[in-house]
């Protein structure tokens, strides 16, 4: 419930979303496309900052700490041990341990939405359909961006 006399803060929407292709901006990866596997967001929604005196809340965007998982950029290694999962009494199942290739999220500031249309790194601007539905649009092209489920 938010204080009285206070701006109400409305949770902001990620502009990238599940299935967009993306082209990176910064860091080892830069300039590879890749299609977004999720989209994380921070649970709080605000940062708290420790100072070393006091502990104040940032005035940080609601956005600052959203990630993306790209299919295969920022690639990770994991080391596992093989671990003993639950079977039956008989035959237990043994998960074979080794080393794993995990795609670690990106934070978004570091993404760019790819326009499928006209196939260029592009800002995201909104707009309303005439049955009163808002969708993304291309800056470049002035077309709808959809995203088709799979």
């Amino acid at each position: 419930m938010p204080r009285s006399g206070g701006p109400v803060r409305v949770t902001k929407v990620p502009e990238i979303r599940t299935g967009d292709t993306v082209v990176v901006l910064s860091g080892k990866d830069a300039g590879k496309r890749g299609v977004v596997e999720r989209v994380l967001r921070n649970r709080q929604g605000s940062i708290l900052r420790r100072r070393r005196w006091s502990a104040d809340w940032a005035k940080a965007s609601p956005l600052a700490e959203v990630g993306v998982v790209v299919e295969g950029l920022n690639i990770a290694k994991r080391h596992t041990k093989p671990r003993q999962t639950s079977g039956t009494d008989r035959m237990p199942k043994i998960q074979q341990g080794g080393i794993l290739d995990i795609a670690m999220p990106l934070p978004v500031s570091r993404v760019m939405l790819v326009c499928p249309k006209c196939d260029t790194p592009t800002r995201i601007a909104h707009a309303t359909l005439d049955n009163g539905r808002r969708v993304r649009v291309c800056k470049h092209c002035g077309e709808a961006l959809e995203v088709t489920q799979s």
